[in-house]
């Protein structure tokens, strides 16, 4: 374990130790909240919402910490973070600071708590056990993996696979904190870096037409849903019979059509046994209809799906 992980997992332990908690929110809210007259010295002002702060506001052993894990930045002669904390119920995940403009950003927000909440419905009748192989594709922070291991057993088989190499060292840390250190980051393009099954193959891939191709948000193509095709195109024959695919993503409505699944069903009809396509927001990124890639579409939903693989 080199020192920058190392710092991370420590400064994250320290947190909550100190019963840390933040929900991290859209960038809108973000910006918003911001604009407020700032409630200086908290770890939720430094660590959430990633304000500057000065040298005297925090402990000597976070500053260290900080330096230690190459996350300090000085800003107009002040300090700030690099690096967020955010919760989700007692789990604790690191993230890049705000605003994700780098284009190896790691991101975490609203998406990432619906990807979870799928998650939960989608393995809930699926039997704890050590034998489980689950393979989160994208993973990013790691935050659905490490949600669907810790809820189907510690002892399940774990790989976080990604092409960003921050993200990885992001989930390997994150897996550190929430007590799964034998879960294993990969550098991965989808699947081409992972041989053999799994029980379970999730992903939360970008889905939104990013002119600046910013790992975490560009879902590739015109309409921002090649990405998420390519996964499931190539998870589904990679999932052992009775094993299931859960992907949450989002795809542009165009006159009423939804693109996405029309592109999918010829590999769902292939492979598997029985599936639930659903919106579960059916307008997120609507100031993105500005743009002139979104000309045509009426809304941006969210969208979730379970396919379970034919025996």
């Amino acid at each position: 374990m080199d020192v920058k992980t190392h710092a991370l997992i420590t400064l994250g332990r320290l947190l909550r130790s100190r019963g840390y908690r933040f929900v991290a929110v859209t960038p809108a809210t973000h910006c918003r909240v911001l604009e407020r007259p700032a409630m200086t010295g908290t770890l939720e002002s430094i660590f959430g919402w990633n304000r500057p702060f000065d040298r005297a506001e925090l402990d000597d052993n976070i500053v260290e910490l900080l330096e230690d894990a190459k996350s300090l930045e000085v800003e107009s002669g002040r300090f700030r973070s690099s690096v967020r904390f955010a919760t989700i119920g007692e789990l604790l995940f690191v993230h890049s600071g705000f605003p994700t403009a780098d284009r190896d950003a790691v991101f975490f927000g609203p998406d990432t708590y619906r990807f979870v909440r799928l998650l939960r419905a989608s393995i809930a009748d699926t039997a704890e056990g050590e034998c489980i192989r689950l393979i989160d594709v994208g993973s990013g922070s790691g935050a659905g993996g490490i949600f669907a291991a810790r809820l189907l057993g510690r002892g399940a088989e774990l790989l976080l696979a990604d092409i960003n190499r921050q993200a990885l060292t992001f989930s390997a840390v994150n897996a550190i904190l929430n007590d799964l250190p034998l879960a294993k980051p990969i550098f991965s393009d989808v699947l081409a870096g992972i041989e053999g099954e799994a029980d379970v193959i999730m992903a939360n891939p970008p889905y939104l037409v990013d002119d600046d191709r910013r790992l975490y948000r560009h879902g590739g193509g015109e309409l921002g849903i090649s990405i998420a095709v390519r996964i499931v195109e190539e998870s589904l024959p990679r999932i052992r019979p009775g094993g299931r695919l859960i992907l949450y993503t989002g795809t542009p409505i165009l006159n009423g059509v939804d693109p996405l699944i029309e592109s999918l069903q010829p590999i769902l009809q292939l492979y598997a046994s029985h599936f639930v396509y659903e919106e579960v927001d059916p307008d997120v990124f609507g100031e993105e209809l500005d743009r002139p890639a979104y000309a045509n579409a009426d809304r941006i939903a969210a969208v979730g799906l379970t396919a379970m693989k034919r025996g």
